[in-house]
């Protein structure tokens, strides 16, 4: 985002300044909203100060001291560590309240960036530090048009490995073959890149009480069959392999068998009642209906599946901000694990996965919800029923 961009940001919001800060790649946020490449050495402190008003400044260290030059604003070297304490309270000088990537309790642990001591330091010169959550979601958490286009697309193509996974566990369990849920994510994981897709990592899949783990991963080492009569669950996710694109993450779930059982069944019903309960209501602000904010999509699902009576067993948010990382930097969909009272903003998305973790085997139906403001995408595709593998 350019810094007039910004600058408009910090008027509406009424905060004086953005002090946006970085040691050793721990703020990536930074990065992302400077335009900074993420690549180059940074081992050194380095402060850029975006004023609602006037040029931005720059406080930097000797031994990288053009880190910022492709950014605006007066440069200021420091040496010493003296240097950069003077240099930082003069940055500062006039200034009130500053936002950095802190979030108050760490109530938002995603935009909780800026260690402590830096947060002493700031404040021992008479300057209230404020949380940057807002702000973030309008520099990093908005999609372009051709992001959107991208994310499509990798939905697409990963709904179509899913498929072929399904269609190697059948032909499998007919065979007689073995297969366990590790060689049925090396199935699907090496499809990624012949796909032209890219992940931090490969696909969760899971089986029976495996699938109660909402983050099990099957690895080499550790490794169980698949066989006829499990509930299958796998969650996948994959951006395409360029710049700058976002992710898609869905879930699915399957029986290995002819038919359903009517237990998973019921459950799975459940699941995804709450999964269009919570897309419903982000369909009424599309249509012209009050805000939303992020714990609000999540009460929407959690309540249907308390009303279930399965709410012990849903045990994570309802969903996350969806990015150029699987998880995004913007709104989560939660009122479990944290309150989040960030809006909703158009031209965001993010996940809507509710599960039910029984102790014999877990649910979850995960689709992607883009927000467009007036209208609303869903991708992965709104699983009605567990897909019978055998039928």
């Amino acid at each position: 985002m350019e810094i007039p961009q910004i600058q408009e940001l910090l008027r509406h919001a009424n905060i004086p300044a953005w002090l946006l800060y970085d040691f050793r790649h721990s703020n990536p946020i930074a990065y992302r909203t400077l335009g900074l490449d993420a690549g180059k050495i940074a081992t050194r402190r380095w402060y850029y100060l975006v004023p609602r008003e006037g040029e931005p400044r720059k406080l930097v260290s000797p031994l990288e001291a053009g880190i910022l030059d492709r950014l605006p604003g007066e440069k200021t070297v420091y040496r010493t560590w003296q240097d950069r304490e003077a240099g930082l309270r003069a940055l500062l000088d006039g200034l009130g309240r500053v936002a950095m990537e802190y979030s108050p309790n760490c109530a938002v642990p995603y935009v909780s960036t800026v260690d402590g001591g830096t947060l002493e330091l700031i404040r021992s010169f008479g300057v209230e530090v404020v949380s940057s959550a807002d702000l973030v979601q309008e520099t990093v958490a908005r999609w372009s048009a051709a992001q959107l286009q991208g994310h499509v697309e990798a939905s697409e193509r990963l709904m179509r490995i899913l498929h072929e996974a399904h269609v190697e566990v059948a032909r499998c369990i007919r065979a007689g073959e073995p297969l366990t849920d590790y060689a049925l994510q090396q199935f699907m994981y090496t499809r990624y890149a012949p796909a032209g897709l890219a992940a931090d990592s490969p696909p969760i899949v899971a089986t029976n009480a495996h699938a109660s783990n909402p983050h099990y991963l099957p690895t080499e080492a550790h490794q169980t069959p698949i066989r006829a009569d499990d509930v299958l669950l796998i969650d996948f996710w994959a951006r395409l392999d360029a710049p700058g694109t976002m992710y898609a993450d869905h879930t699915w779930m399957a029986y290995v068998g002819a038919r359903v059982p009517e237990q998973p069944a019921k459950v799975f019903r459940a699941v995804a009642d709450a999964r269009d309960a919570a897309i419903a209501l982000v369909r009424r602000a599309a249509d012209g209906g009050p805000s939303l904010q992020g714990w609000q999509v999540d009460d929407a699902a959690r309540d249907v599946i308390g009303r279930a009576g399965y709410g012990d067993f849903f045990i994570h948010r309802t969903g996350h901000n969806i990015g150029e990382e699987v998880h995004g930097e913007g709104a989560n969909m939660d009122n479990y694990e944290t309150h989040d009272l960030r809006a909703v903003l158009p031209n965001t998305c993010f996940s809507i996965e509710p599960g039910i973790y029984l102790p014999s085997f877990g649910v979850r139906s995960e689709v992607n919800v883009y927000f467009g403001g007036d209208d609303v995408i869903v991708t992965g595709g709104l699983q009605q029923e567990m897909v019978a593998l055998l039928a």
